[in-house]
């Protein structure tokens, strides 16, 4: 099980790609969000497992949030910078995994709950 305070940060991170695809994409969906979680979770448990993983065929808007939140996750795993910085403790890509499983429990929640841009319009207001 995921503690929630020791990834807090990083699942921050993470929230904070997602909302940054929102900012300048207003008329992105929670949907969209949880199509391109579900491409990360299926990208790293394949790579774990040493296999190909599934071609999800994503729009714009979910190939959008899927690079920025790939982005963040590889530099949390210690495999990229972001501008000068480094990541100071990497975690493992299992730990990754879990982190996207998370959220991606957050925004069905959230869309359960408020519609269509329910997690997107929580979210905002806290990264």
């Amino acid at each position: 099980m995921l503690s929630h305070d020791k990834y807090l940060d990083v699942l921050q991170n993470i929230e904070f790609a997602i909302v940054s695809v929102y900012k300048y994409q207003n008329e992105l969906t929670d949907y969209e969000v949880t199509f391109a979680l579900e491409a990360l979770i299926d990208f790293y448990i394949s790579e774990q497992r040493n296999r190909e993983p599934r071609n999800f065929n994503l729009s714009d808007n979910s190939t959008e949030v899927y690079e920025e939140v790939k982005r963040m996750c590889d530099f949390r795993l210690g495999r990229t910078a972001l501008g000068e910085r480094e990541t100071e403790e990497p975690i493992s890509s299992g730990e990754i995994v879990e982190c996207l499983k998370k959220i991606k429990n957050s925004v069905n929640k959230w869309t359960k709950q408020s519609g269509r841009q329910g997690y997107l319009d929580f979210v905002k207001d806290y990264v």
